[in-house]
């Protein structure tokens, strides 16, 4: 670990944690643990004691569930910046999902006793905690709509275009497999989606990237 990254920078960056008096962030910063993981290592599993919350510095996160047939379903890709287990944080409760790196990621820990402790002592993070949940409720919920209502190919669409706007969905890691497992479909259905969509002129494959070549087609589809 570099000397200059400490614990306080991780925290500091961070929405729930920018709002803080310097007394308290220290304190929690004293109360992290640097961790870093390989490309596939587990890092939680559902049902589990909660380890507490954890603040990606580095790399990328899948955060999902298994079928009873071993079937994965992506809930979350998060990246430099985002949070994970936080339910699991805030209630004390088991690991609702489970979780693991998609390329070398280094990520803090902050266990659940000090972040709850934390939340009783300051208002303004209670409020930046409440505005993150409530934002992946929406989130969630979309996504259940998407799932329901919306084809492959609009889903897809609607994935491209968050990917651009959002680093945690792109970069190493990110791969065919996982916007398939992230979009309920199969790494075939996503690759004969992608190829129609650059039929069409939305999108052109640059290397192993995918450009947006036409927004407007790409959010006809997307249906936004």
């Amino acid at each position: 670990m570099p000397a200059e990254r400490t614990p306080l920078d991780c925290l500091r960056r961070h929405p729930y944690f920018r709002p803080l008096d310097p007394p308290l962030l220290e304190r929690l910063a004293a109360r992290a643990v640097w961790r870093s993981f390989n490309p596939g290592d587990t890092i939680q599993l559902e049902g589990e004691p909660s380890a507490g919350l954890w603040l990606i510095e580095e790399g990328r996160v899948k955060v999902y569930k298994l079928s009873p047939d071993g079937r994965e379903h992506i809930l979350h890709l998060c990246g430099p910046g985002d949070s994970f287990n936080d339910i699991a944080a805030l209630d004390g409760g088991p690991n609702p999902s489970s979780a693991a790196s998609l390329g070398h990621t280094l990520a803090l820990n902050l266990p659940s006793e000090a972040f709850s402790a934390a939340l009783c002592e300051s208002l303004p993070l209670a409020q930046a905690v409440i505005r993150t949940l409530t934002g992946r409720v929406r989130s969630l919920v979309q996504q259940i709509e998407d799932l329901a209502l919306h084809s492959v190919t609009t889903r897809l669409a609607r994935f491209l275009l968050e990917q651009a706007e959002s680093p945690a969905l792109s970069g190493p890691g990110i791969t065919r497999a996982a916007v398939a497992a992230h979009l309920a479909a199969t790494p075939e259905t996503i690759s004969r989606g992608l190829r129609a969509l650059e039929q069409i002129g939305a999108i052109q494959f640059d290397r192993h990237r995918i450009v947006i070549v036409d927004e407007g087609i790409l959010r006809a589809i997307a249906l936004i």
